[in-house]
């Protein structure tokens, strides 16, 4: 009997709602699977409607839509020798499923609900599903209409089956099904499933493909078996990016995957396994047999008059692929690099404006943004230059010009990145002359403007008011005139970024306007070091998911890969606002200063608020046992009062935060993955507690 199989994922950049471009990247997918001789054809979660419906999965529309795409698909002449695998919502019994659709050639075999739905972070999945909650149960499925008079039944089974084929058994995962603690891969083990699917759509997070990886390793490795786990990729419209890298893992060893960041909406991955190694892995393991007889029946599906294994010429023609010697991992500066640029590319093509109008500080923030859109314009320069005819049409699209060629890197930033040195009297020139180095590096379309002559209207229309002249606190000023006058500046710049963003293009002679980029760090949000409606809010903001530490690292990578040493200063400099008089052309101010704390502090507490569930009293107690050798109690417990005195008085900040790539598990974003009030009591119970701590080790310390 042959036993050689060969398998099709398709990574597919789908995007919320386009139903029409879903259909075409499934149908190229399937098409190209077919060309390539694979028997199944797997898909990423959702696929037909893409994952990030949302609340438009309430809608019946959407549900109809879904049914229309299968429609076509099902009539594919290619499926008449393949199984396809697809995702939609499905509602049954008036409640509303997220499914896979497994199909042949005018034949559905088994519509499979997913049993664990995601409700965790970023995912709301038991908002908009019900999980199938009758395990090993398969129930009947009437078919609409539109669909019962292409398919050759009007009923079909539905429900946690096996799919028995003539010559194998495969099993259906969803995603969040191969994280939970019952994933339904051991019992389909059991029950002689030799090959496992898993359609998903798993976002990114810095440093979590290891993890990923991980499962569907060790998934096979105690039980056996082929495990197909096929990821989406790219930004289907909202703050989170799925990073492709699906995979295919044999007996515990990864044989295939795919790359975790690409500009290419359809990445078709092909694999030839031999299903006798799994029946040779699993033969030997007599626990695992005793395990299988006593195990209860799962329901199978039967589907006999179609088999995956090649026939006798093509196995001996076919060779399987073999393990890899290690996973394709990248560093963290490398996930920074291509995930917030593919993001923002996504982004771009799909907003239908014309580029990117950055207001450029010569700080390390907005240095990062600049560098991320020049890695961008590297990436698909690559990609024309390989030949991808879809990443030139959109460059071609945005650019409005129809044979514009994508001949460098810096052709193209110059072409979609505007950037704009925006500075007062208190500006540097020596973050002038930072941000001047850089854009001529990265060839951005560059220019700078005075803003004194505005700053000053605003305070001649209060002080005409009011009769009172606000000073800065180096001028005998007050804290409140201070930070009023800070921020009449730093909302200045905001609103000369819209203005400057819409009228550009204009004055340029072209079509279009410009999205607006923000560059505040996860940190600085955290905190709350920022001025409300100030640079901060745009349109988009790559970095708003990455801390200080890792984006000076980002920037060290960048500065030594493509060889740019202007960004050596930008490093070494400390971070300032630049909003406070100068004090002899020389800073006055700097953000750890201004903010009583370290970028680094600010990280730790971060991932204990956020990662750890810590409120301040559990905070204090954890760092006193991390910081024992480098702070008193006394200290710490005045670090913890300090940071959530201004996180709770700023926390309001976050409810208008711009939509950033969602990059740190410890993000403040308050739109959906870190759900908290935004107007707070003054902590006198908890810092209470602290106080007790505090004297109480004091006391102990004496002894």
């Amino acid at each position: 009997m042959m036993s050689k199989v060969k398998l099709s994922l398709a990574t597919l950049n789908q995007w919320a709602l386009d139903f029409e471009g879903n259909y075409e990247r499934i149908r190229s997918s399937i098409e190209e699977s077919s060309k390539q001789g694979a028997r199944y054809r797997l898909g990423p979660e959702l696929e037909i409607c893409g994952y990030g419906c949302e609340d438009h999965f309430y809608e019946n529309d959407t549900i109809l839509h879904s049914w229309q795409v299968l429609a076509k698909l099902l009539v594919m002449e290619e499926t008449k020798e393949m199984i396809c695998d697809v995702g939609m919502p499905v509602l049954y019994e008036g409640t509303r499923y997220n499914c896979r659709i497994i199909f042949t050639y005018k034949h559905i075999i088994l519509i499979r609900p997913k049993l664990s739905c995601c409700n965790q972070g970023n995912y709301r999945e038991l908002r908009w599903f019900t999980p199938w909650l009758k395990k090993k149960t398969v129930k009947k499925f009437i078919l609409p209409e539109m669909i019962a008079i292409i398919n050759d039944a009007r009923v079909v089974p539905i429900g946690d089956g096996i799919i028995q084929l003539k010559d194998t058994c495969i099993g259906s995962e969803i995603c969040e099904e191969l994280w939970t603690a019952d994933s339904t891969h051991v019992q389909q083990s059991l029950a002689g499933v030799e090959i496992f699917t898993n359609a998903s759509a798993s976002h990114f997070n810095l440093r979590k493909l290891s993890e990923r990886l991980g499962l569907a390793q060790s998934a096979t490795t105690k039980v056996g078996g082929v495990y197909l786990y096929n990821n989406m990729i790219g930004c289907d419209g909202g703050r989170v990016y799925y990073d492709g890298a699906s995979n295919v893992c044999v007996n515990g060893q990864l044989v295939k995957q795919n790359c975790q960041f690409s500009m290419r909406e359809v990445d078709l991955t092909i694999v030839t396994v031999d299903l006798d190694d799994v029946r040779a892995y699993r033969g030997e393991n007599s626990s695992r047999g005793i395990s299988s007889s006593a195990a209860t029946p799962y329901p199978r599906v039967e589907y006999l008059e179609f088999g995956l294994c090649m026939s006798r010429q093509q196995a001996l023609l076919t060779p399987a692929d073999e393990a890899m010697s290690e996973p394709m991992l990248l560093s963290a500066e490398e996930e920074i690099e291509y995930g917030a640029a593919c993001w923002l590319w996504d982004y771009l093509r799909r907003s239908g404006l014309s580029g990117f109008f950055l207001p450029l500080s010569g700080g390390i923030d907005s240095s990062s943004t600049a560098c991320i859109v020049y890695s961008m314009c590297c990436m698909v320069h690559a990609e024309v230059s390989e030949g991808n005819s879809q990443v030139l049409a959109d460059v071609r699209r945005i650019v409005k010009d129809d044979n514009f060629q994508v001949e460098t890197a810096e052709k193209l930033c110059h072409e979609i990145l505007t950037t704009c040195y925006m500075a007062t009297d208190n500006s540097s020139a020596d973050t002038r002359n930072r941000a001047e180095k850089l854009s001529t590096r990265i060839n951005s379309n560059h220019f700078g403007v005075k803003m004194d002559t505005i700053v000053m209207a605003f305070l001649t229309l209060f002080t005409a008011a009011t009769g009172y002249i606000p000073k800065f606190t180096s001028r005998g000023g007050t804290k409140r005139e201070n930070l009023a006058l800070q921020n009449i500046q730093a909302r200045i710049r905001m609103v000369l970024a819209y203005l400057f963003a819409q009228l550009l293009q204009w004055v340029r002679g072209k079509d279009g306007s410009l999205l607006v980029l923000g560059s505040a760090n996860v940190d600085e949000c955290l905190r709350g070091y920022y001025t409300k409606y100030d640079c901060s809010s745009a349109d988009v903001n790559p970095i708003g998911g990455i801390n200080k530490e890792d984006l000076k690292s980002f920037i060290g990578h960048f500065m030594r890969k493509y060889r740019v040493d202007e960004l050596l200063s930008i490093v070494e400099a400390p971070p300032t606002a630049e909003l406070e008089p100068l004090c002899e052309g020389k800073l006055a101010q700097t953000d750890e200063e201004d903010m009583g704390m370290t970028y680094a502090e600010l990280t730790v507490f971060g991932k204990l608020r956020k990662l750890s569930k810590c409120g301040p009293y559990s905070m204090f107690r954890k760092l006193v046992d991390q910081w024992r050798d480098i702070s008193s109690p006394r200290e710490i417990a005045g670090k913890v009062r300090h940071f959530f005195w201004n996180y709770s008085i700023n926390r309001h900040k976050t409810t208008t935060l711009t939509p950033s790539l969602h990059a740190e598990n410890y993000a403040p974003d308050d739109n959906r993955f870190d759900l908290r009030p935004f107007l707070y009591p003054r902590w006198t119970w908890q810092f209470g507690r602290i106080d007790e701590d505090v004297e109480e080790l004091e006391k102990l310390n004496k002894k």
